[in-house]
């Protein structure tokens, strides 16, 4: 699989922790333990997997660009995930005991519409030095993308039309505003017979 170029200008890359390879064996072989009847396979994935998490580790990639937030994981199932910074809601901060005790920090990405349900999340990352930092350079970035676009006007003031704007495009829109306060007087209307 090659490798997308960015189309934007890249503004920070983020490095992972070494000890990161070490956290995701240790994770893995504490559950294959607990489970108990799995105990012979933590051994053996004490013993090997090392190498496959290394070339997990290998493909890993967080990339702040001028616009978006670009994820590459995956080893055999290699997933890119290139993120609107605008549609960037949140960047939670996560930090289990495991990574308490290894000074690893982890965040996961939620977007608006993401599809992954209440309380869902697009993206998670594990490992990436300064994480804390990384999430205060995506969310300055995000905010100072959405104030570079100008002002909105709010709903009471009246769109200025500009001049590539026709007199049909304003009509159509003074008609759709006509409408929307239409709407919203029936809806108050309705509201103050049902209560």
């Amino acid at each position: 699989m090659t490798e997308t170029v960015s189309r934007h200008r890249v503004l920070c890359e983020a490095s992972f922790d070494p000890k990161l390879s070490t956290y995701f064996l240790l994770s893995g072989t504490i559950v294959l333990v607990v489970c108990i009847i799995t105990i012979p396979l933590a051994v053996v994935y004490f013993l090997v997997g090392k190498m496959f998490i290394d070339k997990y580790i290998e493909r890993l990639s967080c990339t702040l660009t001028e616009r978006t937030l670009e994820i590459r994981k995956g080893w055999i199932n290699r997933v890119e995930s290139t993120i609107p910074l605008e549609k960037i809601t949140d960047l939670q901060m996560i930090q289990g005991p495991i990574m308490r005790a290894m000074g690893l920090h982890g965040f996961k990405v939620e977007t608006a519409g993401q599809s992954s349900g209440p309380g869902g999340h697009l993206v998670s990352l594990i490992g990436i030095v300064d994480a804390p930092g990384f999430r205060e350079a995506v969310l300055d970035q995000r905010d100072a993308q959405a104030e570079g676009r100008g002002r909105v006007s709010r709903p009471s003031e009246p769109a200025a039309a500009s001049p590539a704007m026709g007199d049909d495009a304003v009509a159509v829109l003074s008609d759709i505003r006509a409408s929307l306060h239409r709407i919203e007087k029936s809806l108050e209307h309705r509201k103050d017979v049902d209560v």
